[in-house]
């Protein structure tokens, strides 16, 4: 059941894109650029050194906050403080020795990166979702967003537990129009959804994330917000769930051929 929620998470990462008149079929090529977008590699070549706060599982109810550099192939990091106080001297030690177990076996690195990365590109398809199973209201402008309100298509069968749980969804985007980006999404479940008819899982009513992106040095827009707040039952009325709350701030940008020993040594500093 974590996985199913996680799906709910994966929806944060959407992008989106595109002017549009004001219409129904205007909306809907705002979304099909928006998927575009997304899923061009040469909008999301940079990469950014950022300071990272985090509430979430990873960081197991803890607030982190975190400076992480990112690569080629995978994003490394260096926890800096928890729950407010600086780390202290036998933990900063071990948190020093992390990063050089890093870059001792950077194949070791790459490989959990990897398995990140995957659960990344199941998001992606996901998104796809969005551009065939949603309705959308006419787009409004709002300052220099466009704005588009989405709710489920009924006319759309789910093909999975997973298209289910999106399917249940109602928000609204912000795209930027100057550069045709997200700028915000922010997504609702209005009822609970039954998974296998409520033998498998129920997922409550009031589920909910928000997401908003900010362009950084370079033109990319990158996660400066996200907010998640899933609650349900699993089998054997087992607590289903995934709260997270980051705030990503201070972004540099980086050279593309950055490696990671290269990152690991900025971290050291």
């Amino acid at each position: 059941m974590r996985f199913v929620a996680g799906v709910m998470v994966s929806v944060c990462l959407l992008g989106v894109g595109s002017l549009g008149a004001q219409s129904s079929n205007a909306a809907k090529q705002v979304v099909d650029s928006m998927l575009t977008h997304e899923s061009d590699p040469a909008e999301h070549r940079n990469l950014y050194m950022y300071l990272s706060e985090e509430r979430s599982e990873r960081t197991g109810g803890h607030l982190w906050r975190e400076r992480v550099v990112e690569t080629s192939v995978g994003k490394v990091r260096l926890l800096l403080a928890e729950d407010g106080k600086p780390l202290s001297g036998d933990r900063a030690t071990l948190e020093r020795a992390k990063l050089a177990q890093i870059e001792l076996h950077p194949e070791e690195f790459q490989r959990r990166a990897q398995a990140t990365k995957s659960d990344e590109d199941h998001a992606e398809q996901m998104l796809t979702l969005l551009g065939k199973a949603f309705l959308f209201n006419d787009p409004r402008v709002d300052g220099s967003d466009l704005e588009i309100g989405f709710r489920p298509d009924p006319a759309y069968k789910t093909q999975s537990l997973e298209e289910r749980v999106l399917h249940a969804m109602s928000g609204t985007l912000l795209v930027d129009q100057r550069t045709l980006q997200l700028h915000m999404i922010e997504g609702k479940m209005p009822q609970d959804v039954s998974l296998g008819y409520g033998l498998l899982g129920t997922v409550h009513a009031g589920s909910s994330f928000n997401t908003t992106h900010e362009m950084e040095p370079g033109g990319d827009w990158k996660d400066a917000v996200v907010n998640t707040a899933i609650e349900g039952k699993a089998m054997l009325f087992k607590e289903i769930g995934r709260n997270e709350h980051m705030i990503h701030s201070e972004f540099q940008q980086l050279p593309p051929d950055i490696s990671v020993a290269q990152a690991v040594e900025m971290l050291e500093r």
